[in-house]
């Protein structure tokens, strides 16, 4: 009996140590969640950046190639 008693004891001491290491776990996945959506969301920015230089490229070079085409035929 008080061999019983020892185990149950061991046991609810068991699953203490379970229960915490399972909010640990939590505590982790949420700190790792959030890290997850911050650097999504800079890698967004970054590629809408790199998205808008890229379009201002294309029409800085299309006014370099229209403007000179307009002036010449303008003159004639």
């Amino acid at each position: 009996m008080r061999d019983n008693i020892n185990k149950v004891s061991e046991r609810g001491a068991r699953l203490d140590s379970l229960q915490d290491k399972t909010d640990n776990l939590a505590q982790s996945a949420q700190g790792f969640r959030k890290g997850a959506n911050r650097v999504r969301k800079q890698m967004w920015w970054k590629d809408m950046k790199m998205r808008m230089c890229l379009v201002v490229g294309i029409i800085i070079l299309l006014v370099i190639i229209i403007v000179p085409s307009v002036v010449a035929t303008k003159k004639n």
